[in-house]
């Protein structure tokens, strides 16, 4: 019986950096605090998962400089109890970083970063056969340029998701909301081997070309992912909230925590943190709405603090919110 979650691809030392507002060209801004934490899909869905005390194991899988900062990767992470084996370090580049300027009062970010290690990453370091993992996660398409190349008719992500099925794991992906057109030629020839794809209503709408502003239009992207090939479930989250549609059932939209505004620190991870609410659920075997519950409890605690994870705690911490602010209507 496959336990765990095996989470690869961006690895990354985000430097969340405060600013009284985002300049235009040529202006000043005052970085007001600076804090340095984990980044990247699955960097922060295992600290996530971990924080929210999930029983089951949770390895990571990728590339790290052999450096300062790809010692700061695993030491956090082996922290949290996850399992390093099979994150490698490599001296031809330095560990991907990301410079977060995080508008204080509105939230707002904007992410300046260098690739790094993790652009070297390809199919040929994942060794999934050495796994027992029930779900492999990858991530992030279109910022992982030695999947995201072709392979033959496919891209290196698609020749590691259907290794990953093939071995019976779930497969479960999330996307970056890159400023491009490369959607449809990165993105599209992966979903028939997902199962779970994950996306914001920027990305969904870039790879289908639907405008997503609520419940109605994320129906529609949805219904068009799981056309193209997604297999089991997609996940379109926005400020609003979260719609998760399953291949052989119906939809269901579930509001965002009604957190005040004073409680809201910074947005940054808050997408991964719902990432990780939904699958602590799935792999529990709970059903999409209980799972949606979940990825919106965690995305509200994820609010609450500047960083990727930090404020994350229990799952029943992160509930509460929901219990004690309620959620947004559909809109």
């Amino acid at each position: 019986m496959r336990h765990g979650v095996l989470a690869a691809g961006n690895f990354i030392v985000d430097k969340v950096k405060s600013i009284d507002v985002y300049p235009a060209q040529d202006c000043l801004a005052n970085i007001l605090a600076v804090q340095v934490c984990n980044g990247g899909g699955p960097f922060n869905l295992l600290v996530d998962l971990a924080r929210l005390g999930v029983k089951f194991p949770l390895a990571a899988a990728g590339l790290v400089g052999a450096d300062g900062e790809g010692d700061y990767v695993r030491a956090l992470l082996k922290g949290h109890g996850v399992d390093t084996s099979m994150l490698g370090q490599t001296d031809q580049s330095l560990t991907a970083s990301t410079d977060v300027m995080s508008v204080v009062g509105t939230a707002r970010r904007t992410f300046f970063h260098h690739r790094g290690a993790n652009a070297l990453l390809k199919p040929d370091h994942l060794s999934l056969d050495k796994s027992g993992a029930r779900i492999f996660y990858l991530g992030y398409l279109l910022l992982l340029d030695g999947m995201d190349q072709a392979v033959g008719e496919e891209t290196g992500a698609a020749v590691v998701l259907k290794r990953a099925r093939e071995l019976g794991m779930v497969t479960a992906v999330d996307v970056v909301s890159e400023d491009s057109r490369r959607f449809r030629d990165v993105v599209v020839p992966s979903l028939p081997h997902i199962d779970l794809l994950f996306m914001n209503e920027i990305e969904a709408g870039r790879t289908t070309g639907v405008e997503v502003t609520g419940a109605a239009s994320a129906a529609r992207a949805a219904d068009q992912l799981l056309r193209l090939g997604v297999n089991r479930a997609v996940f379109i989250h926005m400020p609003e909230g979260a719609y998760g549609r399953i291949s052989d059932g119906d939809g269901t939209w579930q509001g965002s925590v009604c957190l005040p505004e004073d409680m809201v620190a910074g947005a940054v991870g808050a997408g991964d943190a719902f990432a990780a609410g939904v699958l602590a659920g799935w792999h529990e075997g709970l059903g999409v709405g209980e799972c949606l519950t979940q990825g919106v409890g965690v995305a509200a605690a994820c609010l609450t603090h500047q960083t990727t994870s930090d404020g994350v705690g229990s799952l029943a911490d992160c509930m509460a919110l929901g219990e004690r602010f309620g959620f947004r209507p559909a809109s």
